[in-house]
């Protein structure tokens, strides 16, 4: 392709791009790829997770302003563009039973208008391929499922001059993938080279839990992006109040994470272009059409 080649990263909140594939996108604006990030919501009801700044009544007071905030400062560390949707976070219900979901909440909205947005994004942007997540939403947060659905309607939509026309002018992205950063193959890799080297895990828990699930997601394409780990790390830090510096993401050196697991990883779910798996790039099949 003489065309610039354009990657859209469909994400439910604001620190989301910066923990499923920011390595990848890193790399892809190293090689000349436009990136967009598209956030569906604000992060209002996003809990303060960082201990160092629970109880600051400023942070509590300015959440949406906070978040914003952070994410314009991780955008600028990944060298991406980034846009909002405009939906409110729904919040992640807890309890037994689960209370509902908030009105006027995203993961509420009825899914075909909600489309609407990413579908105009889509169509201005115009990228080749796009991210979001699978069915359930990477873990069930009602925000991520309604990622995943609104994605898989925009995707179809978008290049359908009969469907949402008054959206812009239509736009066919040629491929789409689920992130899935957080499988089980490269857990388990992390857990044995850190065991085997003398060293306390922190992904005991997980692959017990994924024993008792006995369920794995089929990987289909793996980008090497090892280069671009401590970029990533650096998007993830600057959302503050969602990031203890000093926590479980950071346990496990980089220079270990380079040698034993050096890329990212993506389930490929729709593609309109011949490709040969697995593959190592998201646009194979696309650059050479």
């Amino acid at each position: 392709m003489t065309e610039q080649l354009r990657l859209m990263a469909v994400h439910a909140h604001p620190d989301d791009e910066s923990s499923k594939g920011a390595a990848t996108m890193a790399k892809y604006v190293s090689e000349g790829v436009d990136v967009l990030v598209a956030t569906c919501t604000g992060g209002e009801r996003g809990s303060i997770l960082n201990p160092k700044l629970q109880g600051d009544p400023y942070i509590e007071e300015h959440i949406h302003e906070v978040r914003a905030k952070e994410m314009a400062e991780a955008r600028d560390i990944l060298g991406v563009k980034q846009e909002w949707l405009g939906f409110v976070d729904s919040g992640l219900p807890e309890g037994d039973p689960l209370p509902p979901l908030p009105d006027g909440c995203f993961a509420l909205q009825d899914v075909d208008e909600a489309a609407g947005a990413l579908v105009r994004l889509i169509r201005e942007f115009r990228p080749h391929v796009i991210t979001t997540y699978d069915e359930n939403g990477g873990y069930p947060h009602p925000d991520h499922i309604m990622t995943h659905k609104i994605s898989m309607v925009a995707f179809d939509a978008a290049g359908d001059p009969e469907r949402y026309p008054e959206a812009g002018e239509p736009w066919q992205p040629q491929k789409l993938y689920y992130n899935q950063g957080f499988n089980r193959q490269r857990t388990q890799a992390l857990h044995d080279a850190l065991i085997g080297r003398g060293m306390e895990s922190p992904y005991g828990e997980w692959l017990e839990r994924w024993n008792e699930m006995g369920r794995e997601r089929t990987l289909t394409t793996f980008v090497p992006c090892a280069d671009f780990f401590e970029i990533r790390d650096k998007a993830l830090i600057a959302h503050a109040t969602q990031i203890d510096p000093d926590g479980g993401w950071f346990r496990v050196p980089l220079d270990l994470q380079r040698e034993v697991w050096p890329t990212e990883e993506y389930e490929l779910a729709k593609s309109l272009v011949d490709t040969s798996l697995p593959e190592d790039d998201l646009f194979a099949g696309i650059r050479n059409n």
